[in-house]
This record gives C-alpha cells, sequence and structure tokens, in this order.
C-alpha cells in the first residue's frame, strides 16, 4: 500500500488534509530532505488514500548529508553542555505549543487515535524537560580514587561520539524516534536520522520546531528511505546507532555495528506479560489491561500480550476484561470520544488477522472482538481478547503487534512467573496484587527490562530518571536516565601526577611500598554498600 516512483506524484487534495495541517506547511517540512529525484507516497490508514510524496534518500545522499552533520559536530560539542541544554528546553516549549498540528500529523500518518497521539506528545516533550534540566549533571566530570591518592589523581568525563544515527519506528514516529534524539544532542553529537517510511512527516515537523528553537540545523539532519536500501548506509556513517523495532531487523543491525566495531542500543520485541494474583483489584486490574493491550491499537513494543490469572478470580477477570474491552470505542476521528484508532498498515492487519484466525482454528475462544472492522477504515481490527490458547498456536509465543490478548488461568504464583519466563522476549512485564511487597518480590524474578505493580506500562516509561530497556532478545542497551544520554558518549579518564613520569629504580620499590599501604588502609576501612 506505498509507492516507490521518479515520476512526478500530486498531492492530497485539500479535503483530505487534517484542520491544522496543508500544503504549504508540507511543502516546508520536504524541504529538510535531500533532493534525488526519487520520491514515495505511504498510505494513510483512516482512509486508505495516498499521504504527500516524499522524496528518497539513496547511498549518496546519505553519505553527503552525515559528512555535512559530522563536519558540524564540533563545532556544537564545543558549545556548553548548559547552552545545548537550554536549547532543548526551548525545544520543549515549542513542542508545546504545536501540539495540536503533531497530533493531525501523526494521526493522519499512523491511524492511531488522538488521545495516543497526545500522549505521544506529552512523553517526548517530558523526555526534552528532563534532558534539558538533568543531562549536564548527568555528564558532568568527576574524580575517580587512584592507586596513590594525593599523588595521583584521576578525573573521568564524557566526550560525545561524534555521529550518532538514529532510525525511527513507525508505531511512535514522534516518542521513540525523536526521544532518542535529544539526549545524544545534549551529549554534543550531532544525528542523523532516518525516518520511517510510514511517517516521516511527524518527524521532520519535530526537526523544524528544534531547528527554529536553536539546534543548528546540519548538526540534526534527516533521511527518508526503505531501511533495507539505506539502513546499511547510515550504519556504515555513524559512530553510534540507536533503533527500535523487531528482533529480527534488530541483528542484522547488531551485526553490521559489530563489523565496525560501533556501539548500538537496541530496543527489539516481546511478547509481555500480565500477572493478575489472587488478592488483586480485579476492576483496575481489568481497566489496566485494556490500556495496556489495546493503546495505539496495540502497536506497542512494551504492550501487554498474555495475562495470567490467578484460578481464584479468572473468571471474575475475564469477565470484567471483556465488558471493558466491548465498551471500547473505535474511530478514525480527530477528536478525543475514541478510545482506540485504526492499524497503521497492511502488513500489521495481516498478522494480527493471521493469528487470530489461527487460533480459532486450532480451539482458542473468542471472548470478544475477533472481527476486522472494514466499515470503519481499511485496516481496523476489534480490540480482541482470546482464552482456550494453547502452545500449538502462533498467537502463544509470537509477538502479535496488534489488539489481541490472550489470557490464561494459574493455580499460583510460582506458575505464574513460571509462564510470564516463557519465550525469548525480555522486554516488559506487569503484576497486580493489594501486597506491594509481594508483587514486588514476584517483579524482581520476572525477567524483563522494566515491571510495573499495579500498572500495565506507563509508569516506567514516564519514570525518564529510570533506564529503560530490554533483556535477552529484547534488545541491548536503555534508554532515559542517565544510562540513556551517557550511552552516546565516550567515557574518557584523565590521571595528573604531583611526582614525573620515568621514576629512577631506586624509587621503585619507595613507589611499590607506598602502593602496598595504601591498598591496606584502604582494606582496614569500615565497608560502605
Amino acid at each position: 500500500m506505498t509507492s516507490l516512483t521518479t515520476r512526478p506524484t500530486d498531492d492530497p487534495p485539500a479535503a483530505e488534509y487534517p484542520a491544522s495541517v496543508d500544503a504549504r506547511l508540507i511543502d516546508a517540512l520536504r524541504a529538510q530532505l535531500p533532493e534525488t529525484g526519487t520520491v514515495h507516497r505511504a498510505v494513510a490508514p483512516f482512509t486508505g488514500t495516498p499521504l504527500p510524496a516524499v522524496s528518497q534518500s539513496d547511498a549518496g545522499a546519505v553519505a553527503a548529508t552525515a559528512a555535512s552533520a559530522r563536519a558540524a559536530q564540533e563545532r556544537w560539542a564545543r558549545t556548553p553542555v548548559t547552552e545545548r541544554a537550554a536549547t532543548v528546553r526551548r525545544f520543549a516549549r515549542a513542542l508545546i505549543a504545536s501540539n495540536d498540528v503533531l497530533c493531525d500529523l501523526m494521526q493522519w500518518e499512523t491511524g492511531k487515535a488522538r488521545v495516543h497521539a497526545a500522549i505521544e506528545v506529552q512523553g517526548v516533550i517530558s523526555v526534552a524537560v528532563y534532558y534539558g534540566r538533568h543531562g549536564a549533571g548527568h555528564l558532568r566530570e568527576r574524580r575517580a580514587t587512584t592507586a596513590l591518592p594525593g599523588v595521583v589523581g584521576a578525573r573521568v568525563g564524557y566526550r560525545p561520539k561524534g555521529l550518532v544515527g538514529v532510525i525511527a519506528p513507525w508505531n511512535y514516529p514522534l516518542f521513540l524516534a525523536v526521544g532518542d534524539v535529544i539526549p545524544a544532542l545534549v551529549a554534543g553529537n550531532a544525528v542523523l536520522s532516518k525516518a520511517d517510511s510510514q511517517a516521516p512527516l511527524t518527524l521532520l515537523l519535530a526537526r523544524k520546531l528544534a531547528v527554529d528553537a536553536g539546534i543548528p540545523a546540519d548538526v540534526w539532519q534527516v533521511v527518508a528511505g526503505p531501511g533495507r536500501l539505506i539502513g546499511p548506509a547510515v550504519i556504515d556513517a555513524v559512530d553510534y546507532l540507536c533503533f527500535t523495532g523487531s528482533t529480527a531487523t534488530g541483528r542484522d543491525i547488531a551485526r553490521r555495528c559489530a563489523d565496525r566495531l560501533i556501539g548500538a542500543s537496541l530496543e527489539l520485541g516481546g511478547k509481555n506479560a500480565m500477572i493478575v494474583r489472587a488478592d488483586a483489584d480485579v476492576a483496575a486490574a481489568a481497566t489496566g489491561a485494556v490500556q495496556a493491550c489495546f493503546s495505539n491499537a496495540g502497536q506497542m513494543c512494551i504492550g501487554i500480550e498474555r495475562i495470567f490469572v490467578h484460578e481464584a478470580v479468572y473468571h471474575r477477570f475475564v469477565a470484567a476484561l471483556v465488558e471493558r474491552t466491548a465498551a471500547m470505542r473505535l474511530g478514525s476521528t480527530y477528536t478525543y470520544d475514541v478510545d482506540m484508532g485504526s492499524l497503521t498498515s497492511q502488513r500489521q492487519l495481516d498478522a494480527t488477522t493471521a493469528h487470530v484466525e489461527d487460533a480459532v482454528a486450532k480451539g482458542a475462544t473468542v471472548a470478544t472482538g475477533g472481527r476486522c472492522r472494514p466499515d470503519l477504515g481499511p485496516l481496523f481490527h476489534e480490540p480482541t481478547v482470546l482464552t482456550d490458547v494453547t502452545p500449538e498456536m502462533a498467537v502463544y509465543a509470537e509477538e502479535t503487534f496488534g489488539p489481541v490478548v490472550s489470557v490464561y488461568r494459574v493455580a499460583n504464583d510460582e506458575e505464574a512467573v513460571a509462564r510470564a519466563n516463557e519465550g525469548e522476549y525480555g522486554l516488559s512485564a506487569s503484576v497486580w496484587t493489594r501486597d506491594l511487597k509481594r508483587g514486588s518480590e514476584i517483579a524482581s524474578r520476572v525477567v524483563a527490562g522494566a515491571v510495573n505493580v499495579n500498572d500495565g506500562y506507563l509508569s516506567a516509561i514516564a519514570a525518564l530518571d529510570a533506564p529503560m530497556g530490554g533483556m535477552r532478545t529484547s534488545g541491548v542497551g536503555r534508554r532515559h536516565g542517565r544510562e540513556g544520554i551517557v550511552r552516546y558518549t565516550e567515557p574518557q579518564t584523565v590521571t595528573t601526577q604531583r611526582v614525573p613520569t620515568g621514576y629512577p629504580v631506586r624509587f621503585r620499590s619507595l613507589l611499590l611500598g607506598a602502593m602496598n599501604l595504601s591498598t591496606r588502609v584502604r582494606l582496614a576501612l569500615p565497608h560502605r554498600s
């Protein structure tokens, strides 16, 4: 449902543009991309009609754009970190002022509900505010203990990597794409972003707002094109890569980065689990499950796809979940009176449909939902709750990345934890209980980068001072917190010695004796954990 052509292509008629978007804005956004003569038109999920054509970068354009960004990086790195952080805070204010147009554009490109677009805008604003306030502190030079305190001093500083590549995902084209750019800029890097082919305009609007706020245009640059064609060129051009996407693609990217001996942070797939204990507030857990399973039409890396419910509350929980799921409002409006929007692509609709049909054919029960909704739009699918799911069904272990959740009965906490830890993934999880101490104990046993007690997913991703990322095949590296900005730096140790180097032979025994004494003193001191 996309096209790649070298022929001029007419843009959509004015009547198809969202309220706050017009042809002049689209032209201003497209002007930020290098011109190659090749354009791509994605499809609007709500209607199935073409979106504005966007210029596609080739390998040569990627290399030239990267060279321009790299040339500008040294000047940006010399800008005091407090000034870089202040620019990011101005960017946050620009995002706040542009909330409506960001939401309109994002909905047009991705088909998500207004509420989920607005949450995404607020999320990237929060990231900008966080690193605008705390980025300089995370990068502050620190002293380190040496073998000869008082004689040898050591300090650790954090130098920018240089040119950071960020490959943006289609499901969160603002929060995940721009949220990863912000700390890289504060750390003094230049950034080369590869916009996803489905939602390049959202990223380009954010970049325009950043430039208007004072980020140098040549320091943050954007290219567009299919990952299979220009992804390798991006990797070849950068000093560090940040990627969010599938585990299969992440493995390929990791191999390419390893060949170049550059670092990468990769947030990949998940088959995230929720545990509902016997003492849980069933009504609250069901409400939380709806939010965690069907936000962004289930197209969310940290969304819940498996729920393990204690047998004592299983029937009550399923009834409450079905009631809340069946009451969800679906639609393609640009207002807040819809709970769930469309899937973003035919590929995601096909994957969702295939999982449901396969499960039903093998004996699963559709408790609610289970159908496509062409009456609402070409890519709509009902939020779906499945029971009686068994291991031979694809939906049991494979990531659906759509509005489908499977509910399982378990006998106790041990079984719940064991089943939650099944499979290859380890991204996010959720535990519901009235006993917070017990909930935290269970959370510590779940193999996942983030576990939310009495929340589906939002608490961890909104805790910006805490790292977020995956275990096992759900990825490597972390975003947010100190880890989210230090990943874009190279720690550098500088030592200073009061006694010049090149010690005469007669002093070496004295030096070794002093080091030995220093070690003995440190061992004798009380231990502080």
